[in-house]
């Protein structure tokens, strides 16, 4: 059956797939027909994700992409890909006045340094096909908007979006597309820490026109798209999903 969203055939690399958006992006990936290649941190929770991969022949490389040995590390395993998901991403709710050095340093490795070198040494190392897309998950944080304490998440969310802007030129000429999924609140594993209080969650809710958080499968859908031939005339695109939080 005709699917121009399919991704039969296709290496895909996740990032981040031990929890979350990564995990259900890897999850709905595997169900697309990808080869699916994740990463994490986790070993226990990364292998949890692959235990759910539909069908066979995926790759689970453990490694921490806070250094740059965690990075070699992939870097090296990796087999030539045809999509890269960007979801390994960390947050930090701390007003501005007290943010140090190594608190900037930590958010920003995480989230702006290790998905850049990942997908710099795939490029440098003839790793990523020719037609190829790379996807990177954001934010409406530091691209459509920002919040009290979040000031350093938003840079790091604001740098990726103007990288993928300069990077969607540079390998347009390999026909390389390079794109970000801007997600709202998202229901993850936070929600479920005791750091945010039930009631805190109810008053964000009514922030959002469609009255509720996002679901991970539904950024993976996106993601989705965007990896798929249904998107091969999309690049240096930032798509926007989060419930109609930033029409107000």
């Amino acid at each position: 059956m005709y699917n121009p969203f399919s991704l039969e055939g296709k290496t895909i690399l996740v990032t981040g797939a031990s929890s979350g958006i990564g995990k259900a992006t890897a999850i709905e990936c595997s169900k697309m027909g990808a080869r699916v290649i994740i990463t994490g941190r986790n070993e226990i929770r990364l292998q949890e994700t692959y235990n759910n991969l539909e069908k066979a022949d995926h790759l689970m490389i453990v490694s921490d992409l806070s250094d740059d040995i965690g990075i070699k590390n992939i870097i090296s395993q990796l087999p030539v890909l045809d999509g890269v998901v960007h979801c390994a991403g960390i947050t930090n709710n701390l007003p501005f006045q007290f943010a140090s050095r190594e608190k900037l340093d930590e958010i920003m490795i995480v989230n702006f340094y290790a998905p850049v070198e990942i997908t710099r040494q795939a490029i440098k190392t003839k790793k990523i096909n020719k037609n190829s897309s790379i996807v990177f998950i954001s934010s409406i944080s530091g691209v459509f908007t920002s919040s009290v304490a979040l000031s350093i998440y938003s840079a790091s969310k604001g740098a990726l979006n103007g990288l993928i802007k300069g990077l969607a030129l540079d390998m347009a000429i390999k026909g390389i597309r390079v794109n970000s999924v801007n997600p709202g609140v998202v229901e993850t594993n936070i929600f479920h820490s005791g750091v945010i209080t039930d009631d805190q969650l109810e008053v964000e809710k009514k922030r959002y026109p469609l009255k509720r958080f996002g679901q991970p499968e539904e950024i993976a859908f996106a993601a989705i798209y965007l990896l798929s031939d249904a998107s091969k005339w999309v690049t240096g695109t930032n798509l926007l999903i989060d419930g109609g939080f930033t029409l107000q």
